[in-house]
């Protein structure tokens, strides 16, 4: 009886344990005071295909790491302590050189593989963290690429130039809250359904904020709640609140303040000889808008909506990431 107990009490701690080390928390700290010193290391040390959350804790640094949480990697949380001293930072950008050779022949890194941090594994949540890409104004050059499910990202900071943000799977979802993102091109862009909830963005330059590629069929892209766009400086003032990269792009603002920067006009087309007809077949719309672009509204592309009372109502966080709420 003693035998089975002990062997009970053995088989139970090794199913609720997911690191290698049999913990549900780690911490990183590069003067040595954690678990490990890189964050890459502690994202090693847990286990594939984890059932339980492991939250890896990140004390203040500046962690030059280009960093991946792989499929098999699920459920994982990195919370940094101070989301402006806690940084992940790397300078990848598309053509720069591959530091190894690659199987499939290629020489260098393009727009997917240019980012400082990557995660594909599902059900993962980003806390009290700065993401940077800091190659410069040198073309896309990504912060953060999110290809898993159910992602949170809270409390953030998404530093760049183009292509700051790629959400790049159609038919995954992800959540951000007061999160501040900045970029100069097409800073947010991709196929994913994603709601940000009370989030600033800042342009750096004249250029686009968003490129929803939504797939076609696909419910929803890109909804922006109680947001606030902003300008670096007084020299950018001719944004527009997006670009279709795709067709079937979907992108919507709601309660958002609008700065000075953002034009009449509010959206482009992005008209090409692939896609020649993006303005019959994308959905750009807003609601509620507030600040000192709102009063120009009248003066928006034809092609783009503004929402009556009751369609907001379709924008309730549980219909667009159909029945997952980040919140609970």
């Amino acid at each position: 009886m003693k035998y089975i107990l002990t062997l009970f009490l053995i088989t139970t701690i090794s199913l609720s344990a997911q690191t290698i080390d049999n913990k549900l928390a780690l911490t990183v700290a590069q003067d040595g005071s954690g678990d490990f010193k890189t964050i890459q290391e502690a994202l090693n040390n847990v286990k594939d295909n984890s059932e339980k959350r492991v939250v890896i804790t990140i004390k203040p640094g500046k962690y030059v790491e280009k960093l991946e949480i792989p499929v098999s990697k699920p459920f994982i949380t990195l919370k940094g302590l101070d989301r402006n001293k806690t940084i992940i930072s790397f300078d990848d950008y598309s053509g720069k050189p591959l530091r190894e050779p690659d199987p499939s022949g290629k020489k260098e890194f393009g727009t997917g593989t240019s980012y400082s941090f990557m995660i594909k594994g599902n059900d993962c949540t980003l806390e009290n963290l700065t993401v940077e890409n800091t190659a410069g104004r040198v073309g896309q050059a990504v912060a953060l690429h999110i290809k898993g499910d159910r992602i949170i990202v809270k409390n953030c900071n998404l530093l760049a130039n183009q292509d700051t943000l790629y959400l790049s799977e159609g038919n995954t979802r992800t959540y951000f809250e007061n999160c501040f993102i900045n970029g100069t091109t097409d800073f947010i862009f991709g196929a994913a359904t994603a709601y940000f909830y009370k989030c600033t963005i800042e342009s750096l330059v004249n250029s686009y904020i968003t490129a929803a590629s939504t797939p076609q069929g696909q419910a929803y892209g890109f909804v922006f709640v109680d947001c606030k766009l902003t300008a670096k400086d007084k020299s950018v003032d001719k944004v527009f609140l997006g670009r279709p990269w795709r067709p079937y792009a979907q992108t919507v603002f709601i309660n958002t303040d609008l700065g000075s920067h953002i034009i009449p006009e509010g959206w482009n087309a992005w008209i090409d000889t692939r896609f020649p007809d993006k303005d019959k077949t994308a959905y750009y719309a807003e609601f509620g808008s507030k600040g000192s672009s709102a009063k120009e509204l009248f003066q928006r592309v034809s092609w783009s909506h503004q929402l009556k009372k009751e369609d907001v109502q379709k924008y309730n966080i549980d219909l667009v990431f159909n029945g997952w709420n980040p919140k609970k």
